[in-house]
């Protein structure tokens, strides 16, 4: 099973965090200059865990303040994660980015990405290929070839009875299986779930396809922001199309009803989904409304296939008691609003994350000024200390002082032709964008005059 890290190895230094910021041009040391500055939650996300650095730890983590109720004692998924739905406050977690087999909780990234592509009054003849190439004991719906159904009953198959027969004959709608499953895995992406690699778009056990507590929980936040996916979420039973019957000539139908064991007997339970799978043993991630507040819980992968439902109670039960009374631990990322952003979301080598954008969050003019100081005086430094040697750009690099070096987690690519490393669209904009302009413009006059000194004769 492939599992993808969900976090960054982060610098021994953590009080400090830093960014090497590397100027257009050749790599000479007057082009190095050192950003310093406090850790922002933003700079959390675009340099290590996604929500927030304590949701990466495998221990439970809850911030307790007077009069916290006390965490569930009999909690044995491998994964869990309760949080806010309106705020996106992490209530408490344990092992959020953990990648695991989803089972069919992945359906809730399907529907996310292909529910609002299709009116639900539309009627589909099911084709016999589309019911082709299902996985050996997928569960199903029962849906009959060559017979139409409305794309409202397609989904009230997907989500009460689970059926990966509904999933296959939806994502042949939507232009195939990988097709289908290419536009999930983006999906994903804009909704900052890293964890989450699709190979399958009904949840089926393939090797390599793996989703987390956390990104479960992004897509249930998601899904739930779109009234169709609620109410097809929140249905307990419906009839469902059935076959034609031979002596009438008459389409039949039958009842069908909703896997999820809590719905309907959990108070103020609005859905969301469940699953199961010999590779994932029991998912589910839930949501409940009380006193105009809604939680979102996910359990994955428990002790037993039938406590998913026990322990997802008790920690909804646990978070409703506890609001108020903890500090959060993390954060649910929100959706790229930029579909460039998202394409990018997971930043190669030298480009800015995207969760630097927060302008509320970024350096203010004290932190500036640091980071002008720091970068002058390091850049002093390291040349002062090689005009004699006049060396390489390589020697230069390494002569930086160790410490310095080890503590710099991020590489910013900042070019003279207007990247956004230190201000502009996904940085930090405003008042603090043009202060961190100037800051940069006197690191830069000090990166002139390092330059001049290690080239004079």
């Amino acid at each position: 099973m492939q599992q993808r890290s969900h976090h960054v190895r982060r610098p021994a230094a953590a009080s400090a965090v830093a960014a090497l910021v590397l100027v257009s041009g050749a790599p000479t040391a007057a082009e190095l200059v050192l950003v310093s500055g406090a850790p922002t939650a933003a700079a959390q996300d675009a340099v290590g865990v996604v929500g927030g650095e304590r949701l990466g730890r495998s221990a439970v983590q809850v911030a307790p303040l007077a009069g916290a109720p006390a965490l569930p004692p009999a909690l044995t998924g491998r994964s869990w994660l309760v949080a806010d739905a309106a705020t996106g406050e992490v209530l408490a977690a344990q092992n959020a980015h953990l990648a695991l087999p989803p089972a069919s909780t992945l359906k809730m990234l399907f529907a996310d990405t292909v529910l609002p592509k299709f009116d639900r009054s539309l009627e589909h003849r099911v084709a016999p290929a589309e019911l082709a190439n299902l996985g050996a004991g997928s569960s199903l719906v029962g849906i009959k070839e060559n017979l139409p159904y409305r794309v409202e009953d397609l989904w009230r198959g997907v989500f009460l009875s689970s059926g990966n027969d509904a999933v296959h004959v939806l994502a042949h709608m939507n232009g195939g299986l990988a097709q289908t499953v290419t536009q999930m895995q983006a999906r994903a992406v804009s909704l900052q779930a890293r964890d989450t690699h699709v190979i399958s778009p009904d949840g089926y056990d393939m090797d390599g396809q793996v989703s987390s507590a956390y990104d479960l929980t992004l897509f249930a936040r998601a899904g739930l922001r779109n009234q169709d996916f609620r109410t097809y979420c929140s249905t307990r039973t419906a009839r469902f199309p059935g076959g034609v019957d031979k002596t009438t000539g008459q389409r039949t139908s039958f009842d069908i009803a909703n896997t999820d064991r809590l719905l309907g007997k959990y108070p103020g339970l609005i859905g969301v989904k469940n699953g199961y799978t010999t590779n994932a043993g029991s998912t589910f991630t839930g949501a409940a409304e009380r006193n105009g507040r809604t939680l979102l819980v996910t359990v994955m992968h428990p002790e037993a296939q039938a406590t998913v439902y026990d322990e997802a109670a008790s920690l909804l039960d646990w978070g409703f008691a506890a609001v108020g009374k903890v500090e959060p631990v993390g954060h649910l990322a929100e959706e790229l609003a930029d579909p460039a952003a998202a394409a990018s979301a997971e930043p190669g080598p030298g480009v800015l994350p995207h969760a630097i954008r927060q302008a509320d969050r970024a350096l203010g003019p004290g932190g500036w000024t640091a980071v002008a100081l720091g970068g002058a005086l390091v850049l002093l430094a390291a040349g002062r200390s090689l005009i004699r040697r006049r060396p390489g750009p390589a020697a230069v690099v390494e002569a930086l002082p160790v410490a310095v070096a080890e503590a710099l987690p991020v590489a910013l690519a900042f070019t003279r032709t207007g990247a956004t490393a230190l201000g502009g669209s996904t940085a930090v904009g405003g008042r603090r964008r043009r202060r961190s302009v100037r800051a940069a413009r006197a690191v830069r006059r000090t990166v002139d005059s390092a330059r001049r000194r290690l080239h004079r004769p």
